[in-house]
């Protein structure tokens, strides 16, 4: 059986660049914390995870549950952050180490370098890739012999054959027999390792014992005195070369976060519509990591759906569901918000609509256009298709409620709940003033405030009686243009 697998996140950086008061590793992506993409991704590979912390630590152990941590007390560099782990990591196996920054790596990536580490007999694996401009990156400098002869051109072509550095499945086209391989930092490079194109990934397999070994023989880089992890590679090592760039890709900065955020958004979508999920825009829907998606669900253009949120039915464009339930045959329309709420098969709710914890429309239940339904349950068949407001309320089957319809449940004290009967119809512009109850099949004629009970059958009005004086308008009209000019 293999060795067991230890992993260990370096997150115990600030980030300045991110310009934010949160940890840089903190910072969430689709419902997870940065660094909680990488533990997941190492997670998925049975690994024993280890983060190294120290800016907002406590925060950042609380956002990572299952794993171990230890404090790197001191910035003195990737070096000295995986030194201060040395005491939790094993006497014998290997030893993964990578970044919390990284939130795009995969556990498939993974798996593919630490299978490559356990077929070499190298104590050193490192992860690379290749891109057209290297500025910025530690550049992989192998040293090898060709032919019998000198060292050849970096960057030279080779044939295909046997190599001890590019890992099985992963060679990057050119095979020679190599010694030793080091990586050099870009202030450190002469003209031609400039020009090389492979770079450092910053994933690195190491042998346990090795790392007891070395990391205490790690010296100091002036002028910061800092501790480099890239030191441990110095000797024989194994490269597994051929990744895509972006699975590396460091966040540092509120526009790579973006970037970070967009790729992501795209690999969480698609693997959902491969699972029958129908999606407007794979681009710019955004499912966070805890929703469920069921087939056939249906996802409109710009939708976001986050928490716990479960959708077996429609959210249309430009909605947001949060910690919400869209059952199969139910509708969100555009431009919707549900949080907190639960939508039966049949239940529609929007456009504009707005439902707050709580909501809860049962089966063929309809709230329409810039309705606000908060506390309520609305059942079965019962209509509020206009400008409403419904707070802690309990609207019967099949009532129908009119535009401009407001439950008063707030005293400045306490709230108060409503209750609208079975088939009970009311008027548009109606106030219902809590507590208060409206029996079944009663009728309350619009523009009435509603203080009591109305019995079922009853009808309630209280509307102010009309009064109508023919002939009045324009003396009126005359009246208020000669105040007008009077106040000039």
């Amino acid at each position: 059986m293999p060795a067991p697998l230890t992993a260990v996140v370096l997150a115990a950086g600030l980030g300045t660049r991110m310009r934010s008061p949160l940890a840089k590793v903190l910072h969430p992506l689709l419902g997870r914390p940065m660094v909680a993409w990488v533990v997941h991704a190492l997670q998925a590979l049975g690994a024993d995870v280890i983060v190294v912390v120290n800016h907002q630590e406590d925060a950042v152990r609380a956002a990572l549950p299952g794993v171990r941590f230890v404090r790197q007390e001191a910035p003195l560099g990737t070096g000295d952050a995986l030194r201060a782990a040395l005491p939790l990591l094993p006497d014998a196996g290997p030893v993964l180490v990578t970044a919390g920054d990284t939130p795009l790596i995969t556990a498939d990536a993974l798996r593919r370098v630490v299978a490559a580490h356990a077929g070499a007999a190298n104590p050193v694996t490192v992860a690379s890739f290749e891109v057209v401009d290297p500025t910025g990156y530690g550049r992989i400098i192998r040293s090898t012999s060709w032919d019998g002869g000198a060292e050849p051109p970096r960057n030279a072509p080779h044939t295909p054959g046997s190599s001890t550095s590019t890992a099985p499945g992963g060679t990057d086209g050119r095979a020679h027999v190599p010694r030793h391989v080091r990586i050099v930092e870009q202030a450190e490079c002469t003209p031609d390792e400039a020009l090389i194109a492979e770079v450092n990934s910053g994933v690195y397999v190491f042998d346990a014992a090795y790392l007891r070994a070395a990391l205490p023989a790690l010296a100091p880089h002036p002028p910061k005195g800092e501790f480099y992890l890239t030191d441990l590679v110095t000797g024989p090592a194994t490269v597994v070369s051929g990744f895509d760039a972006t699975l590396f890709a460091g966040v540092n900065d509120r526009a790579a976060l973006a970037d970070a955020r967009l790729i992501l958004r795209r690999r969480v979508n698609r693997a959902w519509a491969l699972q029958g999920v129908d999606f407007a825009d794979l681009e710019s829907a955004q499912i966070e990591v805890d929703v469920t998606l069921h087939p056939d669900a249906s996802i409109g253009l710009g939708a976001l759906v986050a928490g716990k949120s479960d959708v077996a039915g429609m959210v249309g464009p430009h909605s947001i569901v949060n910690d919400s339930t869209i059952a199969a045959g139910a509708i969100l329309h555009a431009h919707s918000i549900a949080v907190g709420a639960v939508l039966h098969p049949g239940a529609q709710a929007g456009p504009f609509a707005r439902l707050r914890p709580g909501a809860v429309l049962l089966e063929g239940a309809h709230v329409g256009n810039y309705v606000e339904v908060k506390n309520t349950t609305v059942r079965e068949g019962a209509k509020a298709n206009h400008l409403t407001y419904l707070g802690d309320a309990d609207v019967g089957e099949g009532a129908n409620i009119g535009a401009g319809t407001i439950t008063c449940n707030y005293d400045g004290f306490a709230k108060h709940r409503t209750v609208i009967g079975a088939g009970a119809f009311i008027g548009s512009n109606t106030a219902l003033v809590a507590p208060v109850t409206v029996g079944a099949g009663a009728i309350v004629g619009a523009g009435s405030t509603i203080t009591a009970d109305v019995p079922a059958d009853a009808v309630a009005l209280t509307r102010v009686p009309q009064k109508t004086t023919p002939n009045l308008a324009d003396k009126l009209r005359a009246r208020n243009r000669a105040r007008r000019e009077a106040n000039k």
